[in-house]
């Protein structure tokens, strides 16, 4: 996965989304080792404190934990996992909500919408 940033927010903040997706999606499983903070830094073309920063926040959040000699892994939880996937899967269903709305549309019509896309897989 490539790294990409905004203008809009602040790096570490792009950082933490993009390292919490790579987790959601198993690209890191449960309880594996993340790399090095200097190497993700590297890979990301970022500062290694703002890529500390991004991983200290995916602690905070309960997705990874570790320390300083010993490095970091991805949460065995799978119960925190879960939870941030469904958390994630739920703004994206209030931010296409908001749009339709801004263009008129009633949650009805959002769903037929839904209806209508999953017609066409």
């Amino acid at each position: 996965m490539e790294w990409r940033f905004t203008d809009d927010r602040p790096i570490w903040q792009q950082l933490t989304e993009q390292l919490t997706l790579r987790i959601l999606k198993g690209e890191y499983p449960p309880g594996s080792r993340l790399p090095a903070v200097r190497e993700l830094a590297a890979q990301a073309g970022v500062n290694p404190n703002t890529m500390q920063r991004a991983l200290a926040q995916l602690e905070s959040d309960g997705l990874a934990a570790g320390g300083r000699t010993a490095g970091r892994t991805v949460t065995e939880d799978a119960a925190v996992i879960e939870a941030a996937k469904k958390a994630r899967a739920q703004e994206a269903v209030a931010l296409c909500l908001q749009i339709l709305e801004e263009l008129g549309y009633s949650k009805p019509d959002a769903l037929e919408f839904m209806k209508e896309e999953l017609k066409h897989e």
